[in-house]
């Protein structure tokens, strides 16, 4: 209800659709109140002032509750045209329209706040779950590769007389990899951020998604050494005009993630194609798959599997659903009958076949 547009108004507005509110429901009873008769025109007039309190503050309530009882005295009450009011019953029934509409409308106006105020309690405590979730994660994912990064500079200063080349070597290479982790992890953080602010604005151009795809595989050749990944990209695919930056990250993350949840006997497969005028990606393997009652929960920011290996933040998943978004995408996963899961990109694109020789 705090997200409809009436809200927006101002209080000079709100006071001008009130008091036109209730003349403009009063004109249109006053041509029927002889066959409705004056006390169901009370009835019309005190729901349009419920109405009104569902959606402005409560003064100018107040006023449309006032205005709408004046309104009703005066043009619908035998006598009509005057204020007076002859009948004991009347009064009586004027007197309890009077305190019915200030009552409805400062109800209502209370009943707004309690749930405003409950719908920022529940906000904050998701905010502060989401926090906690996030410093729990980046507390073993941050610390684990700042540790290596700090252990073998140490080795390196302290022992550099006394470590032969291959000892040296190692000792960089796990620096390398830890910094590697580490920008991996500030670089999802990042993402993230620029997907809640609403900052990201694609910048398309046109590329090979052959070239993509095998320039993602060589940042993660580290990760895949000991991983068999087949790419399966169809023959005179065109060129696509997407965010190279943007697709190359959404591969990214799907191989990473696939490359630390599947198996040692598991196979990582990429695919790619064009359906009409969108590029088709397809990454699958040949693992366990996903637990069919978690499979609507892993795009959502934070969510790690129950059965997960420790680690992760739980991000990289929800950046791909993310930036798949932000170029008017979608992305579906599935588990494969043979045992597996399979994620399905389709972004829709401009496609050029010059020097490709083929017919579009």
């Amino acid at each position: 209800m705090d997200n409809l547009p009436f809200q927006k108004f101002n209080s000079k507005k709100q006071y001008l659709v009130s008091i036109f509110s209730i003349l403009l429901v009063a004109s249109g009873c006053y041509f029927v109140s002889d066959l409705v008769g004056y006390r169901v025109v009370a009835l019309i007039l005190l729901v349009t002032v419920s109405l009104i309190a569902m959606f402005f503050d409560i003064v100018p309530v107040l006023v449309a509750a006032i205005l709408s009882a004046l309104v009703w005295d005066f043009f619908f009450i035998p006598q009509k045209f005057t204020f007076a009011i002859s009948s004991a019953e009347d009064l009586l029934m004027f007197l309890m329209y009077f305190v019915v509409a200030l009552v409805n409308a400062v109800l209502t106006t209370k009943i707004r706040k309690i749930e405003k105020k409950a719908n920022q309690k529940e906000e904050k405590e998701n905010t502060l779950k989401l926090y906690n979730t996030l410093l729990n994660s980046l507390s073993h994912e941050l610390r684990t590769p700042i540790s290596t990064i700090i252990g073998a500079t140490d080795n390196l200063q302290s022992m550099a007389d006394k470590l032969s080349e291959f000892n040296k070597y190692e000792l960089i290479s796990e620096i390398s990899k830890a910094s590697l982790q580490l920008d991996r992890q500030v670089g999802n953080l990042l993402n993230m951020s620029r997907l809640e602010s609403g900052y990201i604005k694609p910048k398309n151009d046109w590329f090979d998604i052959n070239e993509l795809i095998y320039d993602v595989l060589n940042q993660l050749k580290d990760e895949l050494k000991n991983i068999p990944v087949h790419v399966a990209v169809k023959e005179n695919l065109p060129l696509f005009k997407l965010d190279y930056g943007l697709v190359s990250q959404i591969v990214h993350n799907l191989v990473h993630n696939a490359s630390t949840n599947i198996p040692k006997y598991a196979v990582i497969t990429i695919r790619a194609n064009c359906k009409q005028d969108k590029l088709v990606i397809v990454v699958e393997d040949t693992g366990n798959g996903f637990p069919e009652e978690e499979m609507e929960k892993v795009f959502e920011k934070f969510y790690r599997l129950k059965n997960s290996k420790t680690g992760g933040t739980g991000l990289g998943l929800s950046i791909v659903k993310g930036f798949v978004e932000s170029m008017n995408g979608t992305v579906t996963l599935e588990n494969m009958p043979e045992g597996g899961a399979i994620f399905t990109i389709e972004l829709p694109s401009e496609l050029s076949y010059i020097n490709l020789n083929i017919k579009a």
